[in-house]
């Protein structure tokens, strides 16, 4: 297999995302000096990654040319951020937050009956393609602890009752 040519970053970026979404890094590019347009790699991964369901390393490639960056840099920041996927996932991504405040109010009761409510265990999808189940380290709402994203949407102060409610509204 031969390397992609570079020399046309744009057309190579294309085959991952629409129009719009490159016009949507493109704005995020300009948000920084010339120099320094490599800060917009996260955005640019999350368009990648919303049109792709996940992050390919040839998406990932494609992103580093456009940005002028290394492609390790990209790998790297594709594989600290739990929010990025690198394989194939359901239509629903479920992030149970595990972090201490989670874990005071309960939060492995949370992520263990949503294993057995989908069969699925950490890092795994339901067999109909619809939820990818996950621990992540933290999600920002402590103060509303146990609490678990599904797609965007935040779902706080959980309790096991609660979750066949909250399941309900992803089809």
């Amino acid at each position: 297999m031969s390397a992609p040519d570079l020399s046309n970053t744009t057309a190579l970026l294309r085959e991952f995302v629409s129009e719009d979404s490159l016009a949507e890094i493109d704005r995020w590019v300009k948000k920084y000096p010339d120099e320094q347009k490599q800060s917009a790699v996260m955005q640019a991964l999350t368009l990648v990654q919303e049109a792709q369901g996940h992050l390919t390393a040839p998406a990932m490639d494609a992103v580093a040319a456009y940005l002028d960056m290394p492609a390790v840099a990209v790998y790297e920041v594709a594989s600290f951020y739990s929010m990025y996927r690198r394989k194939p996932a359901g239509r629903h991504a479920i992030n149970v937050c595990t972090n201490i405040s989670c874990q005071l109010r309960d939060s492995k009761a949370i992520f263990s009956a949503l294993e057995q409510k989908l069969g699925i265990k950490h890092g795994e999808t339901t067999a109909d393609g619809r939820f990818t189940l996950s621990e992540v380290e933290c999600l920002g709402a402590c103060v509303n602890a146990p609490m678990m994203q599904v797609d965007k949407d935040y779902h706080e102060n959980l309790t096991v009752d609660a979750l066949d409610g909250v399941l309900d509204h992803y089809k």
